[in-house]
């Protein structure tokens, strides 16, 4: 389920006074919490649940990373070009900043991987 969300007190960090007057992308780039990755500058966030009933590995995905990070959320992003394959997956990880790539039981480290395959998406794509 997708839904909007206030970002829970104890996890918000108010900015500084002189962050208060900065504007446009200065602004945004301000962190609001210690997710904020996930946290909009009212302090809202959008939020997709998941179930144990439903989703019984990424569920337990998880509870693992809460238990070993103390954070019970991750970040799931889109890729920002068109992904339609593992393959096209795989280029996308070694063509942009993404540090780890999961794709059902595997997990890939950008770090481990062999720098000879790295893309150049800036060249590969015209700007919107």
């Amino acid at each position: 389920m997708l839904l909007v969300a206030d970002v829970i007190a104890e996890r918000r960090k108010p900015p500084a006074e002189v962050q208060e007057v900065l504007f446009g992308i200065d602004r945004l780039n301000v962190p609001r919490s210690d997710i904020p990755a996930v946290t909009h500058v009212d302090y809202s966030a959008r939020v997709q649940t998941v179930h144990r009933e439903t989703n019984p590995r990424y569920h337990a995905l998880l509870e693992a990373f809460k238990a070993r990070t103390g954070c019970p959320v991750v970040l799931n992003t889109s890729f920002n070009v068109i992904v339609c394959t593992p393959a096209d997956a795989f280029g996308c990880f070694m063509g942009t900043d993404l540090g780890c790539l999961a794709i059902g039981n595997c997990f890939l480290r950008k770090v481990e991987q062999d720098p000879t395959l790295k893309r150049e998406y800036a060249d590969s794509f015209e700007p919107d």
